[in-house]
């Protein structure tokens, strides 16, 4: 009998709970309702729904025609999308006809929001001083403060910032990062995470496992830390400070016995993503690939299913979606343990998308 009213009244209790709203402060919480309402979501998808969760397509000028991406979501294909520059009241009346298409289909729309890239990405926006020059706490608040007022009124949920590399020597990276050291960009990094996900935006640290310290940009070619992974030291207190996604750059790793992702991006590597990322440093949050269109991963076949086995929960930029979901959802079909991985990035995503309070 005692057995029987402890079960009932934790029935009680957890269906007192799924009809509370949850937030981004829920996402690593031990929640058994907000567990049990990711699960029943998960199952009562289709199996290409769930796949499409992990996909993120682009819009804007510098993506690809509203023309080309509108049949993806009218046909639940795509679990998000990144604008990538354009108009603000232009984005705004497309996220809010794309949101009117399906009221049982939440997709979660980003953009690179950095302070030193804002302006160039949304022309009209106020302009601000780079990250490079965000010195003191007070100049990191308002700079938060001002980006996610804009995302908010916009419709945006992901932020792919803070940029956490180290040098300012980088021709990718330039005035996007801190500072030049850790003991410079960590805290800084940190406070923009905290401050950010309190306003209901996912923040993203990148480009991992360091991006700073190598020669190149990633945008046209493969580029390669020779050695350390110096900039490693940087992600254990972004993690600590709750960051709940994490971009890994398109970065080979050589001449390190340990960690060498032989002559391949760290994107497509299970050593960085699965063994370091996820494993080593206990990251439990959203891995996002950088953008899959890029010149240092574009040519290699197949890069989008390697990416999603090497452990990445989301796909960013595809450049065929259809493609991608089809062959991830034909090695889930032949392979039990990559279709356990796959359906764990999911409930990832699901369980994201409750605490940004979304509904399915």
């Amino acid at each position: 009998i005692l057995i029987s009213l402890l079960t009932l009244f934790i029935s009680i209790s957890v269906i007192g709970q799924e009809k509370q709203d949850y937030n981004l402060q829920d996402f690593y919480s031990e929640n058994m309702a907000l567990t049990m309402k990711t699960d029943e979501i998960h199952a009562r998808l289709t199996e290409e729904q769930r796949v499409a969760q992990m996909l993120i397509a682009s819009l804007g000028k510098l993506g690809k025609p509203y023309s080309a991406v509108k049949p993806l979501i009218e046909k639940k294909q795509i679990g998000g999308v990144i604008f990538l520059s354009g108009d603000p009241e232009d984005f705004r009346s497309q996220i809010n006809e794309i949101d009117d298409m399906h009221k049982d289909w939440p997709m979660i729309m980003s953009m690179d929001a950095e302070p030193s890239l804002l302006n160039r990405r949304m022309p009209g926006t106020p302009e601000m001083k780079p990250t490079a020059e965000l010195l003191t706490e007070q100049d990191i608040s308002l700079a938060v403060e001002v980006i996610d007022n804009i995302l908010d009124y916009v419709g945006f949920h992901q932020n792919f910032a803070p940029v956490v590399d180290l040098s300012a020597s980088n021709v990718a990276i330039g005035n996007r990062t801190f500072g030049l050291t850790q003991d410079e960009v960590a805290p800084k990094a940190a406070q923009f995470i905290n401050e950010t996900q309190k306003d209901q935006i996912v923040a993203t640290a990148k480009h991992f496992p360091g991006h700073g310290r190598v020669a190149g940009d990633t945008h046209k070619k493969l580029v390669y830390i020779d050695g350390e992974l110096t900039e490693l030291g940087l992600y254990p207190p972004m993690i600590e400070a709750g960051v709940l996604s994490i971009m890994v750059g398109h970065i080979a790793v050589e001449n390190n016995d340990k960690y060498s992702t032989d002559g391949a991006p760290a994107t497509l590597s299970s050593t960085i993503v699965n063994d370091l990322l996820r494993d080593e440093l206990g990251f439990k949050g959203i891995i996002i690939t950088d953008a899959m269109n890029m010149g240092a991963v574009a040519e290699i076949p197949e890069s989008c299913l390697l990416a999603a086995k090497a452990g990445c929960d989301m796909i960013l930029m595809p450049p065929d979606e259809i493609g991608t979901l089809n062959s991830i959802l034909s090695a889930t079909q032949n392979d039990p343990e990559f279709a356990m991985q796959i359906e764990a990035s999911v409930k990832r995503i699901i369980r994201l998308k409750i605490c940004l309070g979304m509904e399915f």
